[in-house]
């Protein structure tokens, strides 16, 4: 196959390029910064000689958009909102510009855009959306992702959650802090957290392309979300760290500031069930985090 990659230079972009590389596919990047031969320059909001690379490709994959770790401000909470929208807008005039587009077209989502949940099981079809900054934004996203809908033109909106590998993402920082010693539970500790190993986000994203029957929102997570106290807990024995001192919510608050990110990102509850993939027939390589802290230990 030839995939495109929009803004495919971060931790899911990397580690998508290599698993579809090493399965003999052609894939491009489409990148502010091109610095190998398979990388395009693109500014992810207007028409380029880019758009080209478009033609004659099997799937596009879009995961563009601002990291939100970071404060909240106004300038911000903009970059984070056109950042997703714009880059979206353009590759669909790109789209429709092509004689033969993408077939499928997969864009980054987030399982943040279901409501803090510690007892509601969040799947695609009963899952709870809610009204804040963060879900809107993953609303709006979702939104203007399907707005045009073409028939040969299948489109997935990938609610992704936390995706834990050694090579990027929040993982890494984890491990630190739980070899120091302050692996314990973050605030109440009674938060779930929705996961998925790097291996099977890859091996899920292959699935969602060679199944033709799958498209609009799938969420992209483990079947086995479990409280923070109890991913804490488990990380620290899988590292063999006997302790970890807690880290009460007044404390992430001042963290937060000098780390510059929001206390969101760790407190709230992420309560998300695979129903599509599982209702599919989709096997994950690593099911509990268990098995997924052994392997990446």
């Amino acid at each position: 196959m030839k995939i495109i990659i929009a803004a495919g230079t971060g931790f899911l972009g990397k580690n998508l390029e290599q698993y579809f590389t090493e399965k003999g596919n052609e894939v491009y990047i489409l990148t502010r910064n091109p610095r190998r031969k398979n990388e395009i320059y693109w500014d992810a909001k207007n028409l380029g000689e880019w758009k080209n690379i478009l033609e004659d490709s099997d799937v596009l994959i879009n995961l563009t958009g601002k990291s939100v770790d970071c404060r909240y401000t106004e300038k911000n909470k903009k970059e984070i909102y056109s950042s997703r929208i714009d880059s979206t807008k353009i590759l669909q005039q790109a789209m429709d510009q092509c004689i033969n587009q993408p077939k499928v077209w997969l864009n980054a989502s987030s399982a943040t855009i279901y409501t803090h949940s510690e007892t509601q099981l969040n799947t695609e079809e009963n899952g709870i959306i809610g009204d804040d900054f963060s879900m809107n934004i993953c609303k709006s996203w979702e939104k203007e992702f399907f707005t045009v809908k073409k028939e040969n033109v299948r489109k997935v909106a990938l609610r992704t959650s936390i995706v834990l590998g050694n090579n990027g993402g929040a993982f890494p920082k984890l491990k630190l802090i739980t070899k120091l010693g302050l692996g314990g539970k973050q605030g109440r500790g009674n938060q779930n957290v929705s996961w998925i190993h790097i291996d099977d986000f890859c091996k899920a994203v292959e699935y969602i392309i060679s199944h033709e029957n799958i498209s609009g929102p799938i969420n992209i997570t483990a079947p086995n979300p479990l409280s923070n106290e109890q991913f804490m807990s488990k990380l620290r024995k899988e590292m063999k760290v006997p302790f970890g001192l807690d880290a009460p919510i007044w404390q992430l608050e001042l963290a937060s500031l000098f780390l510059k990110t929001e206390t969101e990102l760790l407190l709230k509850s992420r309560n998300v069930y695979p129903e599509k993939l599982i209702k599919n027939g989709f096997q994950f390589s690593y099911p509990t985090v268990e098995s997924t802290f052994e392997d990446l230990n």
